[in-house]
């Protein structure tokens, strides 16, 4: 997509549409005056009479009938100024990112000062545009026969601005990268498992890696086997597909140090093993590599905006089938971190891969941890799904991972993590640990397990499983994978700040 960028009035500039953000206040200021005196106050009265409503993110669409250059005007409701948030901002973008999307237009232009307030400037609403724009037209188009209904594709969009050209560019690059390293991960997560094996996710990952520079592992079976990675070979024992262990690294640094580690959870597929899941909870299993998609998504971002951060991503990645040299109930088996554990729930399996995971990732240096894995349904339980659960080991690093969640506008609810977890998950008879204590406290329990093998590292852990699909459209996207933790991963690196 193309952003232009020009200083022409909004009253003389010509285009199929233009976006004007109209907000709740007695009278028209600026730009929308100067229109509303072009319809010689007709623009007022479609206003008192609720043609044009300046509602939040409600859509209105007028004809503009010669009066200006511009075919047709697209409103977008933004409420009371005082009470605009950037979530609030975003989403009403993105509801008229949609419409546009309807209109099936190759371009339109956007009056870009008539969102800007007080409070947000011009740089702040081109982030909020061309992020909101990008993931609100986002379309999985999976393998369906194509139609032969010609497919309009949109080219350009004109942002009409008095503001400085320079940081209005810069930050509408921002806003696209992270919009467009979200719907990466979105489109990784919707793929079925028979074409997004643990192979070929390596595979997107190295031409990631060589787009961007990333320094590049990729770690197949036989070296896991040499590594002693034993908690991810076990999950594996029963498919067909071999593992990989995928490591990119980014050095935004000139020295290897306060790296952190983003782990992502990589099963492409998950029945459950020998604990095997119902019928109804199998499908859609495939997204359960929604933790390893968020870490790419947030590498893509990286790779574009290269923040002065040093950054591992780790991504343990295999299905977890069932065979007869599949892994059992009962099973001890030996991690990377030489730690034993006894495997009671061969359906919490996410939690063996993660466990080499955060191992190798300090292996690699990683000085700070992030796990983000779809690990339970426990989380879905008890915080819906509209909020992702999280533990952590350490209240400063966890601040730093809340307030880019916050930035983000991904939801992020702390969960409790006491000695008493800790004990629970270290409560075998016969080894170090078992995978799975019971129902009680669930998705504490799996984010617990994985805290094992932070050590005395910070480490926050975010439990996806909720968040990383929707089950209905919204204003930022449709139905499906919503890429979740993708920006909020990219933002705590672009904003990190090491503690003293």
């Amino acid at each position: 997509m193309n952003f232009t960028i020009n200083g022409t009035k909004v009253t003389e500039a010509k285009h199929e549409c233009t976006i004007v953000g109209v907000f709740n206040q007695p009278s028209f200021d600026g730009e929308l005056l100067e229109m509303d005196k072009a319809f010689q106050g007709y623009l007022t009265d479609l206003v008192k009479e609720g043609d044009i409503s300046s509602k939040p993110k409600k859509i209105s669409k007028i004809h503009t009938f010669g009066k200006l250059n511009t075919k047709r005007l697209l409103f977008v409701g933004l409420g009371k100024q005082k009470e605009l948030t950037f979530d609030l901002l975003r989403e009403a973008i993105g509801a008229a990112a949609k419409s546009i999307k309807d209109m099936k237009l190759s371009s339109f232009g956007v009056a870009l000062d008539t969102f800007v307030t007080e409070e947000f400037n011009a740089e702040d609403v081109a982030h909020a545009f061309s992020e909101a724009f990008t993931l609100a037209t986002y379309e999985f188009y999976g393998y369906k026969q194509k139609s032969n209904e010609p497919e309009v594709l949109l080219e350009s969009v004109d942002f009409l601005t008095a503001s400085d050209h320079k940081g209005v560019r810069a930050a509408l690059h921002v806003g696209y990268a992270h919009g467009r390293g979200t719907n990466s991960a979105r489109t990784l997560v919707n793929m079925p498992s028979n074409m997004l094996t643990s192979t070929k996710l390596a595979e997107y990952a190295a031409e990631l890696g060589e787009k961007y520079g990333f320094e590049t592992e990729i770690l197949d079976k036989e070296e896991m086997e040499r590594l002693g990675m034993g908690a991810l070979l076990a999950v594996n024992q029963g498919s067909v597909e071999p593992p990989k262990m995928i490591v990119l690294k980014y050095a935004g640094k000139d020295e290897w140090k306060d790296v952190i580690g983003l782990v992502g959870k990589g099963i492409t597929f998950d029945t459950g093993g020998y604990s095997i899941k119902p019928k109804d909870g199998i499908v859609g299993m495939k997204t359960d590599m929604g933790g390893a998609a968020a870490v790419l998504g947030a590498m893509e971002i990286i790779g574009e905006l290269k923040p002065e951060q040093n950054v591992v991503a780790v991504i343990p990645s295999t299905d977890n089938m069932i065979s007869g040299s599949a892994f059992k109930p009962d099973d001890v088996i030996t991690s990377m971190s030489g730690k034993t554990i006894e495997v009671l729930n061969t359906d919490a399996e996410g939690r063996l891969a993660l466990a080499d995971g955060m191992t190798y990732a300090k292996h690699h240096g990683a000085s700070y941890l992030v796990d983000v894995a779809t690990l339970t349904g426990g989380v879905i339980v008890a915080l819906g799904t509209d909020k992702t659960g999280a533990l952590t080991n350490d209240e400063g690093f966890f601040e730093q991972v809340l307030e880019a969640s916050n930035e983000a506008g991904e939801f992020i609810w702390r969960l409790p993590y006491t000695e008493k977890d800790k004990k629970r998950v270290r409560s075998s008879k016969i080894a170090d640990l078992n995978n799975s204590p019971g129902r009680e406290g669930h998705a504490i329990m799996g984010g617990a397990f994985v805290g094992e093998f932070a050590d005395n590292l910070p480490w926050v852990h975010l439990d996806i499983a909720g968040t990383a699909t929707s089950a209905s459209s919204y204003e930022l996207g449709p139905e499906g994978a919503t890429g979740s933790m993708a920006r909020t991963l990219a933002l705590l690196v672009e904003r990190f700040e090491v503690e003293n």
